[in-house]
């Protein structure tokens, strides 16, 4: 068994999806995952940003859901065999901001980047 290096390198980059579904549950609506998914895809299309198939989205967007209700960002109702999603309105401001502020510096690291090529 190999030993792991103790250096690593970690980089937070947007997080496309996520950042979708932070926008989209930011409403006061509450939504069932298949409408939820129509939203963000076309979303993300828009954006030119959906890469992969559709069913790769569909199941990390699914993730990241199910992630965001893990942390009670989004509030998961069941009623028979339907769940809906909402989000919850204090933590999705706090999730937005640091959404934001991963964006911002991802770009400012890409300004960097072009003005030291140049």
């Amino acid at each position: 068994m190999s030993k792991r290096s103790a250096i690593s390198f970690t980089r937070r980059a947007p997080d496309n999806i996520a950042e979708e579904l932070i926008a989209v549950l930011s409403s006061k609506t509450s939504f069932e995952f298949k409408p939820l998914f129509e939203i963000i895809l076309l979303n993300l299309r828009e954006r030119n940003a959906a890469g992969g198939g559709e069913e790769m989205l569909r199941l990390r967007a699914y993730e990241k859901l199910q992630g965001l209700v893990y942390q009670g960002a989004v509030k998961r109702t069941t009623i028979g065999i339907t769940k809906k999603y909402k989000g919850v309105a204090t933590r999705m401001v706090v999730l937005r901001a640091e959404m934001k502020a991963v964006r911002t510096a991802c770009n400012d690291r890409a300004l960097a980047r072009a003005a030291a090529a140049n």
